[in-house]
């Protein structure tokens, strides 16, 4: 086998490195195609907005939209916020009810929230043990005053998959919008808007090899045509949904990024799918008691979150310092609070607490998941050593059962 350089990235859940490509079609746009796009009068601004609007095809072409429904921002964050906001301000007259689930990511929850204390009224959907909400309980949610679902395509922590095209017909059937919040889901899984009735829909191109800071919202245009009230007022750009001086290399490295991503998708998926499978094979074949979080099925083909009852994740991390890899949402991980998102599942404090997540992407190999795998085992045993509740499992007691007494 060959030598592994160490440290390995496997935090591709949390950002991938932008893609030697993707860098390339960026340069030019930096220093000599340097115009604004808003520069209308002369031919650097022409190319600036000619390259913006090549883009705008390239990332439509991703989600199966159309280029003028998409509306750049600067990441997924701000798209969310958009979507949600601008829906739920825009449509107020016709109610002030919205729906979205306890694991969405923050970016969500906390627009949510912001909304709530404004006034409005979220329904929170629960999840079952893999992480997958009830398509009964969303339909009796909708009432007649719902103006926004905001459900997510796939979990940034477990991987679990939601049922995008039964969502977006439930929606639709009701009249309700159907936001989806696919950061996580671009170019690891299929996502064709109009198949899967999505009226808005989230990106971050750093999430599929492209930049960071810049991200796009698609925005329905037809059956319904979707309004937004902005978040940003000055200048009337993006429809007037999003004013400000357009970050034209972000949006090539974008519209780069999205082009190689469905270029790349069978490949990508079949690579990434086979290092993940391969990781929990390795794992699960040395430490049988491991868990695997999340729906067994309906997932990402990258990301496999997993439990080592007896071992803290925290030092389990430190443990494999030579391995980047997240505990909890990389974006919530400076809290030592269990993952919102594991407690969800129903977890107990210390499975929760014993989660790691590993992120493939398009530049990992074999060798390093067999080297990880190795890592990660003899950490384990190691850790579990010295635990004295790993020495009371192994003499057959059962620590639910213990009374423990505190002095």
């Amino acid at each position: 086998m060959s030598a592994v350089k160490t440290p390995i990235y496997m935090d591709n859940s949390a950002t991938t490195r932008c893609d030697p490509r993707v860098v390339e079609r960026m340069l030019p746009y930096f220093s000599e195609d340097f115009g604004n796009a808003a520069s209308r009068n002369h031919p650097f601004g022409w190319m600036a907005e000619s390259a913006v609007e090549v883009a705008r095809e390239q990332v439509a072409a991703l989600i199966g939209a159309h280029a003028k429904e998409i509306i750049w921002t600067s990441g997924s964050t701000e798209s969310n916020n958009l979507a949600i906001k601008g829906a739920a301000h825009m449509y107020e007259r016709k109610g002030r009810h919205l729906i979205t689930c306890v694991t969405e990511h923050k970016a969500v929850i906390d627009p949510m929230k912001h909304l709530e204390q404004e006034g409005f009224e979220v329904t929170w959907l629960g999840v079952d043990r893999q992480g997958r909400i009830d398509l009964g309980a969303l339909a009796d949610a909708i009432r007649p005053d719902t103006t926004v679902v905001s459900l997510m395509a796939a979990n940034n922590e477990i991987g679990t998959a939601h049922p995008l095209a039964e969502i977006g017909r439930l929606c639709k059937a009701k009249g309700a919008l159907f936001h989806c919040d696919a950061t996580q889901a671009a170019g690891r899984m299929p996502l064709d808007v109009v198949a899967q009735e999505v009226d808005l829909l989230s990106l971050s191109a750093h999430k599929f090899y492209g930049p960071k800071g810049v991200g796009a919202l698609y925005v329905r245009r037809k059956n319904p045509r979707v309004r937004l009230a902005p978040l940003v007022d000055g200048g009337g750009h993006e429809r007037g949904m999003r004013s400000g001086t357009l970050n034209v290399t972000g949006i090539v490295g974008m519209g780069e990024a999205a082009r190689l991503a469905r270029e790349c998708f069978d490949a990508d998926v079949a690579h990434v799918r086979a290092l993940r499978d391969r990781l929990e094979h390795g794992i699960l074949a040395s430490l049988p008691d491991a868990v695997v979080n999340g729906d067994p099925e309906h997932r990402l083909p990258h990301l496999s979150n997993i439990s080592f009852p007896y071992v803290e994740g925290e030092s389990l991390i430190m443990g494999i310092k030579d391995v980047a890899v997240s505990s909890g949402s990389a974006c919530t991980s400076a809290s030592l609070e269990p993952s919102y998102v594991l407690k969800s599942l129903g977890l107990g404090d210390e499975l929760a607490h014993s989660s790691i997540r590993f992120s493939l992407g398009r530049f990992n190999t074999a060798e390093e998941v067999d080297f990880v795998v190795d890592l990660v085992v003899r950490e384990v045993l190691r850790l579990r050593a010295m635990s004295p509740l790993w020495e009371m499992v192994q003499e057959g007691i059962d620590l639910s059962q213990v009374k423990w007494t505190v002095h």
